[in-house]
């Protein structure tokens, strides 16, 4: 049972040792789980790192340690351009403070290779609560919401886990308001999430603040690679980043959202927790997709589900 004096997510974890704490959207989405990581080193958990990786991993001298999975080290180059590679930026950040941590990269790929990785980490680590983290909100469209927003990192991440072996899996979705820009309704984020609720899948949530040691790493990361990858800068992460500044409204605060409208707010630092079980048996076409292989299997699979769809729910704007 939970209390009112203890976060639901954090008493879920509290006798879980080893951690693997992953990005699952692709990209800088493991920059979103900093300011979990350092919360989880003090508690005492031993937490290994993960990410959905953009980069051509192939095109690196990153070590392959399983197919589509690659052991990140802080002097990794890539031969190719452009170079894009945050998951070294965020190891070589990680190695110049001192801090000794596993991370590993997996290539972009679809639900099977990826559970097949997932599951050499878990086993490789012993690993025994897999948490995994979306920068955005799109993670808890169902499937019959009119605007998805960009899911296909993120469901080949949360089937991949879903179907791996371990003992726990939980969802983490930070950067509330930022996938208004994809289309996603946030009326319909808030309504899936008390349909969670109801199962008793909502963990609950929890806000990291500028005051906070957590929401200071957070920010010393993201400057980090900001100077390293000029031009490729994470606008989700620069988004929440501004609000744990205490900006709001039109505030940019890199080059790359310039000529858009954006609402940075408050909201955005808040992480939304749940069972990532309960989630994925609400997903609608889960049956479609779970055995793909490749990328644009998972893209066939997903358009062969929306045209079986009569009605949409579709987009609301909250109303308040």
């Amino acid at each position: 049972m939970y209390t009112l004096d203890k976060i639901p997510f954090f008493q879920e974890i509290e006798g879980s040792n080893n951690i693997l704490l992953a990005g699952m959207g692709g990209g800088f989405d493991i920059y979103a789980a900093i300011p979990l990581y350092f919360s989880l080193i003090k508690q005492g958990k031993k937490v290994t790192i993960a990410n959905y990786s953009f980069t051509r991993l192939n095109d690196t001298s990153s070590e392959s340690v399983f197919p589509f999975c690659y052991k990140i080290s802080p002097g990794d180059q890539i031969y190719a351009f452009p170079r894009y590679f945050p998951e070294k930026y965020l190891k070589l950040w990680f190695h110049l403070q001192g801090i000794l941590v596993d991370i590993y990269a997996f290539e972009r790929t679809a639900v099977q290779p990826l559970k097949d990785a997932y599951q050499f980490l878990v086993d490789k680590h012993e690993i025994d609560t897999v948490i995994l983290v979306d920068g955005g909100t799109d993670c808890l469209m169902f499937g019959d919401e009119e605007g998805l927003g960009t899911p296909q990192e993120d469901i080949c991440s949360m089937a991949a886990v879903f179907q791996t072996k371990v003992d726990k899996k939980l969802l983490l979705s930070v950067g509330f308001g930022v996938d208004h820009y994809h289309g996603v309704s946030h009326y319909r984020f808030l309504e899936n999430l008390a349909e969670l609720d109801r199962e008793q899948a909502y963990l609950g949530s929890f806000q990291v603040l500028n005051s906070m040691t957590e929401g200071q790493k957070y920010k010393e990361a993201i400057d980090f690679v900001d100077s390293k990858m000029k031009g490729m800068e994470s606008i989700v992460s620069n988004s929440i980043i501004s609000a744990l500044e205490g900006n709001y409204g039109d505030y940019h605060r890199t080059s790359r959202t310039k000529g858009s409208e954006l609402w940075i707010n408050p909201l955005m630092t808040i992480y939304w927790s749940f069972k990532l079980e309960n989630v994925m048996k609400k997903n609608t076409y889960y049956e479609y997709i779970k055995n793909t292989n490749t990328v644009g299997e998972f893209r066939a699979k997903l358009a062969d589900y929306r045209r079986t769809l009569v009605d949409y729910r579709e987009k609301r704007q909250i109303p308040i």
